[in-house]
């Protein structure tokens, strides 16, 4: 189980330190570092979630009871840069250096507004990224977490956002740790397996979209290959509050999670085998679940743990 902490306040659900981010969570993807310019990334961790040297002992802390810590570039408001030789230079050290103060595992790419688009990130950022995890060494996370439109959305219509990350997923396909897109805020889903939208949010869209990056799909005359069954997640709101649309019932969640890893509780779509290397199930956010009482994180655990 994924989500992301706030390091921000938001007026609904206000941060905290991360040693009080309940133990049903598996990785804890840290939103958002910053944009510096020139390709650089800077991070400043909020008051309201301790002292930075609090922040550091919270993580160790986290990754010593086996969970894994990442620092999320971009979100709703946030960019990167890295469109030349000498940006990707200055990504891969300043992200480096902040890894190494913080103790973070790893990053996780959720470029949205646009950002992905255009030959020079989508060749650069790849560079920088691969550079990165050379520096890092063994054990580097990473994650992507892009709006279906950019992966899935290329099969509708490929150009302008839609499948714009899959230039940047094909090139680094040996380094990524799961994909797991934003299946909220964009609409119904087009897949090759209905001949109509599916609704976003329901049993059939999880497993649809989840077949989709496991076993490929067409995108503008071209064919995407499946990733492992490792490498693919799906991302869902925790709850009514933390998305503008896209919500799923935690019942749609697991009978998706029971499908895809067992064939079990299928709806009218259902992979070509079961895959029980299936990674699991994103969700923004870590923040409005304890909000909401977690309603999605309790029940959700209860059935990872129950997979195979």
């Amino acid at each position: 189980m994924i989500g992301y902490w706030h390091n921000f306040t938001n007026p609904s659900s206000n941060t905290y330190p991360i040693s009080q981010v309940s133990n049903d969570w598996d990785v804890i993807v840290v939103s958002f570092a910053d944009n510096a310019g020139g390709g650089n990334v800077s991070f400043t961790v909020d008051p309201s979630a301790g002292s930075e040297a609090q922040f550091i002992a919270d993580i160790k802390a986290k990754k010593a009871q086996g969970k894994k810590v990442i620092l999320s570039l971009g979100g709703q408001n946030g960019s990167v840069s890295v469109g030349s030789t000498a940006e990707a230079t200055n990504f891969t050290n300043s992200l480096h250096a902040i890894i190494v103060k913080y103790g973070f595992d790893g990053i996780d790419i959720d470029l949205e507004n646009g950002v992905s688009q255009g030959a020079a990130i989508q060749t650069y950022l790849p560079i920088a990224v691969k550079n990165l995890k050379a520096k890092v060494g063994a054990g580097f996370y990473l994650s992507m977490a892009p709006e279906w439109v950019y992966v899935e959305g290329g099969y509708t219509s490929y150009g302008s956002i839609w499948g714009a990350y899959i230039p940047i997923i094909n090139a680094l396909r040996n380094e990524l740790t799961v994909l797991h897109p934003q299946y909220y805020n964009n609409g119904d889903i087009y897949t090759p397996y209905a001949t109509g939208p599916i609704k976003a949010g329901s049993t059939d869209q999880l497993v649809a979209t989840a077949r989709m990056l496991i076993e490929g799909f067409t995108y503008g005359g071209n064919t995407f290959a499946g990733l492992r069954p490792d490498q693919v997640g799906f991302g869902v709101p925790s709850g009514r509050s933390s998305a503008g649309s896209g919500f799923t019932t935690t019942t749609d969640v697991n009978n998706a999670l029971n499908c895809l890893t067992r064939l079990l509780n299928c709806g009218t779509i259902k992979p070509v085998k079961a895959y029980p290397e299936f990674r699991g199930v994103m969700t923004w956010s870590i923040n409005w679940d304890r909000y909401d009482g977690y309603n999605f994180s309790v029940p959700v655990k209860a059935t990872l743990k129950t997979l195979p």
